[in-house]
């Protein structure tokens, strides 16, 4: 069997965080939105920027330079939030992610994807996919299903997404009660 017989080729997203270029299948996202004002929730974990209303669902926003240790995304024109569907506990859910800008949709054959660095057991890549080359840059893949722990996307949905009443009555959470 050669290799050009079981390479597939694919499309993905790319988007910038700081300098790094990352990358999502193009399957997993289902828009791109410019950055909009995002309701912050109380007690949720740090990397939650808290939660928008797409087209009257409620869909939690999550800021991946908090998450990777990077600090946070600063708001610029080009900041955006990438609408993403990601599989929990055998359901699929839409999170929004903020990255500092999109890039491109470009094709990429599985032979120019190389397997997630070794860097010790004390480092977790499980959210890698893979290095993708692109030119003379490295791009990383991210198994979007797999960037938060199951402990995380429970912070995320219990934290995140306020009760059908509170949606329905446009109260977030955002009042604090002493």
């Amino acid at each position: 069997m050669t290799t050009e017989a079981t390479s597939t080729t694919s499309q993905y997203l790319t988007f910038r965080l700081g300098e790094e270029i990352f990358a999502l299948e193009i399957f997993k996202v289902r828009e791109v939105l410019e950055y909009r004002s995002v309701t912050a929730v109380p007690r949720t974990p740090p990397f939650m920027q808290g939660v928008i209303n797409l087209r009257g669902s409620v869909v939690p926003v999550v800021d991946l330079h908090t998450k990777f240790g990077t600090g946070s995304t600063a708001k610029t024109n080009d900041t955006c939030i990438i609408i993403a569907e990601v599989d929990f506990d055998g359901e699929t859910m839409q999170l929004g992610a903020l990255a500092d800008s999109v890039e491109e949709v470009f094709d990429m054959d599985s032979s120019q994807i190389e397997p997630p660095p070794r860097m010790g057991t004390h480092l977790d890549v499980d959210f890698i996919k893979g290095m993708g080359k692109k030119g003379e840059d490295f791009v990383i893949i991210l198994d979007v299903d797999r960037v938060f722990s199951s402990d995380e996307m429970v912070a995320v949905l219990e934290g995140g997404l306020p009760s059908q009443a509170e949606a329905a009555s446009g109260d977030h959470g955002n009042s604090i009660e002493g």
